[in-house]
C-alpha cells in the first residue's frame, strides 16, 4: 500500500505539488492522470525518496522508502526506460541490481524470460529500441518480486503485441493482491486498464475515484434515438420527463433515460424506431472536462492567414512533470 499525505513539494515560488492525499491499495490497478505539468512524476520521484518533499510525507507499507530493507523486494519501479548503462548487457544490468538488493541470481533469467529479452539478454543496452528498453526497465521493477508497483507511462515505445501484454501484465499482478500504481498518458489503453483513478492538475487532487464513478460524474452520457415518427416521439419523451435534443438528421439524443425505458415508451405508443443505442462516455472526454482548468499548456492552431491562432487559451511558467 502507498500512503500519502499532505505531500506539497515546491521549486522556489513555484509549487509542483500541493497538499495531496491518497492512498494506493493493493489488488487494484490505479491509473494516475493529470494534464502535462501537474506534479505526476515529482509525485512519484518523492514516493520513492528521490526528490525531498517540502511538507508531507509518504509511507509504503508503513514505512517512507528510506527506511525499507532490500527496497527492490518491497517496491519495484519503471521512471525512466533510460536511466541504465548502456555499455551493459541486459543480463549485467539486471545482475548487478540482484546483487546490490541480496536477489538470487536466477531471478535475472527468471524476469528477462517474462518481458520477453531472453534472446537479447547478451547484448548492450545502448543498442536497444525504445520498446526493448521499456521492457528491460519492466524486467527490473519485477526483479525482486515486490508487492508494489509503479510504472511512469510504461507503454512508450511497445507495438500493439508489447501494449497488450503490459496490460495483462498489470491486471495480473493486481489480481494477485499487489499495489500498482500507473501514470499514463494514453487514455484509450488507462481506459482498458485502470479500476481506480486518482487524477490531479496543477499539483492539486482533482479525483480519487473508481474509473466508472469518474466517467459517470464528469462525462455525459445519453442515449441515441431515431424514428420515422419524430414529432410523435419527441411528444411522447417530453411528456414522460425527458430533455430530448435533437441532433440532425433525424436523430434525438435523450439525457437522463435508459435505453429500456425509451424502447418501452415507444412500443407503448406504437412507435417504430430505427435506432436506439446507449453512448456511454469515454474517459478521455471525462478527463477533458475536469482538468480543463488545470491545463497548463495549450497549443495553438495554424490560421487561414497563416499566423497562429490560440486553440484554448494558455499560461507560461516552467515546466514541471
Amino acid at each position: 500500500m502507498i500512503e500519502v499525505e499532505g505531500l506539497t513539494k515546491r521549486y522556489g515560488e513555484k509549487v509542483a505539488v500541493n497538499g495531496l492525499t491518497f492512498t494506493v491499495r493493493p489488488g487494484v490497478v490505479t491509473g494516475f492522470l493529470g494534464p502535462n505539468g501537474s506534479g505526476k512524476s515529482t509525485t512519484m520521484r518523492m514516493v520513492l525518496g528521490l526528490d525531498r518533499p517540502s511538507a508531507g510525507a509518504v509511507r509504503i507499507d508503513g514505512l517512507p522508502y528510506g527506511r525499507l530493507q532490500d527496497p527492490l523486494r518491497h517496491v519495484g519501479a519503471l521512471l525512466d526506460a533510460k536511466a541504465l548503462h548502456g555499455g551493459r548487457s541486459a543480463f549485467h544490468h539486471l545482475l548487478a541490481l540482484a546483487q546490490s538488493n541480496g536477489i538470487p541470481r536466477s531471478r535475472v533469467d527468471e524476469v528477462l524470460d517474462t518481458v520477453g529479452l531472453t534472446a537479447v539478454a547478451r547484448k548492450k543496452a545502448r543498442g536497444f529500441s525504445l520498446g526493448m528498453g521499456q521492457r528491460l526497465g519492466i524486467a527490473g521493477a519485477l526483479l525482486g518480486d515486490p508487492r508494489i508497483l509503479m510504472f511512469d507511462e510504461p507503454v512508450n515505445g511497445l507495438d500493439p503485441e508489447g501494449i497488450h501484454w503490459i496490460r495483462t501484465l498489470m491486471k495480473s499482478l493486481a489480481a494477485q493482491g499487489r499495489t500498482v500504481f500507473v501514470s499514463s498518458h494514453l487514455m484509450s489503453e488507462m481506459a482498458l486498464t485502470a479500476d481506480h483513478l486518482v487524477v490531479i492538475g496543477q499539483g492539486r487532487l482533482l479525483a480519487d475515484t473508481s474509473m466508472a464513478d469518474f466517467i459517470r460524474h464528469n462525462a455525459r452520457s445519453y442515449v441515441r434515438v431515431r424514428s420515422p415518427q419524430r414529432e410523435q416521439l419527441l411528444d411522447v419523451l417530453r411528456a414522460a420527463g425527458t430533455v430530448p435534443v435533437e441532433a440532425g438528421g433525424g436523430v434525438l439524443e435523450v439525457d437522463g433515460a435508459a435505453a429500456e425505458r425509451i424502447g418501452e415508451l415507444a412500443a407503448r405508443h406504437g412507435i417504430v424506431l430505427h435506432e436506439l443505442s446507449p453512448r456511454q462516455a469515454s474517459l478521455e472526454e471525462a478527463f477533458m472536462r475536469l482538468t480543463a482548468e488545470s491545463v497548463e499548456y495549450h497549443a495553438r492552431a495554424e490560421t487561414s492567414s497563416g499566423g497562429w491562432g490560440d486553440a484554448g487559451g494558455g499560461r507560461g511558467g516552467g515546466k514541471v512533470t
